[in-house]
């Protein structure tokens, strides 16, 4: 093999493998985060969230800054233990210093509906693969 190939030969597999580790950091969900998590109000029932479904309080969905539409994560209250999965359906939250709304249904499942904030801990669970 003459050396000129042996380069074109090193640099595509530098390139395959530069390629390879992109796939797959996108493919693994991004990291979890703590945080204060707060919940829609009930009256926000039926209004088009950022992914265009209607807000629906009786799911289990979240509204997330960063986090893709259609994200599974799961939701952990910090103090209690309890947790919920949600899905990604909305941009959110506005106010400052929280990381996540939740809906009123999945606030049931984490005990916050009463003080209505709590610290949590989301670990993404799955994100959906982008269209190509």
């Amino acid at each position: 093999m003459t050396p000129c190939r042996l380069v074109v030969l090193v640099s595509l597999a530098a390139v395959l493998a530069t390629t390879l580790a992109q796939a797959e950091e996108a493919a693994r969900p991004p990291k979890s985060e703590t945080g204060e998590a707060s919940f829609y109000g009930e009256q926000s029932a039926g209004e088009t969230t950022a992914s265009g479904a209607p807000f629906d309080p009786t799911k289990l969905t979240a509204a997330s800054p960063t986090l893709p539409f259609g994200t599974k994560a799961k939701v952990t209250n910090q103090a209690t233990g309890q947790s919920v999965n949600v899905t990604i359906t909305d941009r959110g939250p506005f106010a400052k210093d929280r990381i996540i709304d939740v809906s009123p249904k999945a606030a049931e499942h984490l005990g916050m509906k009463e003080d209505g904030v709590a610290q949590v801990k989301i670990q993404p669970l799955s994100v959906p693969k982008k269209a190509p």
